[in-house]
């Protein structure tokens, strides 16, 4: 029952790639049409919109991709320009021109956004070539059955039976492999090309290193507060007290003796705090045992029951360590301060060449990273090492943080996969069957041509034709959905071992 179910639920996600597909392609058509438009006649007007139908196709793919095949697709396109910024007169200007209203300097940017992204023109690719890259190898069960009732109508009941028998059979192991299949090819055609991925990450780096920047003064001026209200204050009070131990040395010999007892217990104080400010800008712990020893240390240190895991095979560099350590000491002492947690958890450990900490408390929740300076902070260090802070902390608890830093360990480099070569051959082997043996064999059929040639569709028994034709449009399509599918197979694996 539960197998039967499943290939019901793959039949009909399979004929839904399917028919949007045939949807892609429509608005593949749009965006070509507004291209021509755009370039050849200069109505410039109707390509930002053809864009964005094309965008939310290929968004809703990506979408599919990741609820139905489990594999997550990034969204490709360079960041949004921002609106345009007036000048001190009031007027905007775009290249040597000065405009009173914002709305030609948006559109520019706009359109410069959209026909300068290479995305843009991989959507474009992808969605005139979606039906015969994916969708008729999807929608294979579908034709099989939808042929054989052709079959069974025209009065065949026999060959239309083998058709509907053939779909219905196939379909169990077929519908979920093109579910499957869809999500690699889409992977591979709107997924973020390197170029991209690299835009992002420096649009990123420039938010996280102007978040470091900040951050950093920030707390220099910490460390230069603490040291005046704090050590700078007890060593000048020491250092009077010293000498008024001094004046009555000779005079009143107790009172200097007793003088030099608070000096030594105001000396005693303030090497307290300089520890106590050290360790709060690297503890040495952390420097001399690691990450591991370091989070042991702070839950013994911690006024919460607190339970450590750690599972490292090795360290990690020195700042992300540090980054990763003065994260966990703020969720705790968050945990502890407006959490009113009793216990905690903490977990260590590693998801590839990933940093990934867990901490969880039994507060009462509703922490949230809008309202809490501290989180904030948690984040701002974070993000100078790409590094997430997600939180679920609902009312009523318990709060979990989850803390991912990437690249933070050296991933063993992936070894060479025989789909690369399988890939290749598909790369060279899917244009024969499609457009020859296929496309070009049913336009004839079509037109009633009586040019045969080398076409295998045109010379097998008349009953056979239609069959045959299809076949080789199905063949074509599936080693081209192949081709793309190992090849992002391949760069995944190779992207993951350089990581």
């Amino acid at each position: 029952m539960t197998s039967a179910r499943s290939t019901l639920t793959a039949l009909a996600r399979s004929t839904a790639l399917a028919g949007l597909a045939l949807a892609g392609l429509a608005a593949g058509l749009a965006m070509l049409a507004a291209m021509l438009l755009s370039y050849l006649v200069g109505l410039v007007i109707v390509f930002p919109p053809a864009v964005r139908l094309g965008r939310a196709v290929t968004r809703l793919q990506r979408e599919l991709a990741a609820r139905w095949s489990g594999i997550p697709i990034d969204d490709p396109y360079r960041p949004e320009p921002p609106p345009p910024v007036p000048q001190a007169d009031g007027w905007y200007r775009d290249g040597r021109t000065l405009y009173k209203r914002p709305t030609i300097p948006a559109f520019n940017k706009r359109w410069n956004w959209m026909s300068k992204d290479p995305a843009t023109w991989r959507d474009l690719a992808y969605l005139l070539s979606a039906p015969f890259a994916g969708g008729f190898a999807a929608a294979a069960p579908l034709l099989a059955t939808v042929y054989g009732v052709a079959w069974a109508a025209g009065g065949n009941p026999v060959m239309g039976a083998a058709w509907i028998l053939l779909a219905v059979i196939g379909a169990r192991w077929y519908a979920p492999w093109a579910v499957r299949l869809h999500g690699q090819v889409a992977a591979a055609l709107l997924g973020p090309t390197e170029k991209a991925r690299l835009a992002q990450r420096v649009s990123r780096l420039d938010a996280a290193r102007t978040e470091a920047v900040d951050s950093q003064a920030a707390e220099l001026r910490r460390i230069e507060r603490d040291l005046h209200d704090g050590a700078q204050a007890r060593l000048v009070a020491i250092g009077m007290t010293i000498g008024a131990a001094e004046q009555l040395l000779e005079s009143d010999p107790q009172a200097a003796r007793a003088l030099l007892g608070k000096a030594r217990e105001a000396s005693a104080t303030a090497l307290q705090e300089i520890r106590r400010l050290v360790r709060g800008i690297h503890p040495p712990v952390l420097a001399e045992r690691g990450l591991g020893d370091a989070v042991r240390a702070l839950a013994l240190d911690s006024p919460l029951r607190t339970h450590v895991t750690i599972d490292l095979p090795e360290g990690a560099s020195a700042p992300l360590e540090s980054a990763a350590y003065f994260a966990v000491s703020e969720l705790l002492a968050n945990a502890a301060r407006h959490g009113d947690a009793t216990e905690a958890w903490v977990d260590v450990s590693t998801q590839g060449p990933a940093l990934r900490v867990t901490v969880t408390d039994d507060g009462h929740g509703g922490a949230d990273p809008e309202r809490g300076t501290g989180l904030r902070g948690i984040e701002r260090r974070l993000g100078a090492f790409d590094g997430l802070l997600a939180v679920s902390s609902p009312a009523g608890g318990p709060t979990t943080a989850v803390i991912e830093l990437p690249r933070a360990f050296r991933a063993r480099p992936a070894p060479l996969s025989p789909w690369r070569y399988l890939g290749r051959l598909c790369w060279a082997l899917w244009p024969i069957p499609l457009f020859p043996q296929g496309l070009v064999a049913m336009v004839l059929k079509l037109m009633g041509s009586p040019v045969k040639s080398w076409f295998l569709g045109l010379r097998v028994p008349e009953p056979f034709q239609w069959p045959v034709i299809m076949g080789m449009i199905l063949l074509g399509g599936g080693l081209l959905a192949v081709a793309l599918a190992t090849t992002a197979r391949t760069r995944e694996a190779e992207g993951g071992a350089c990581g």
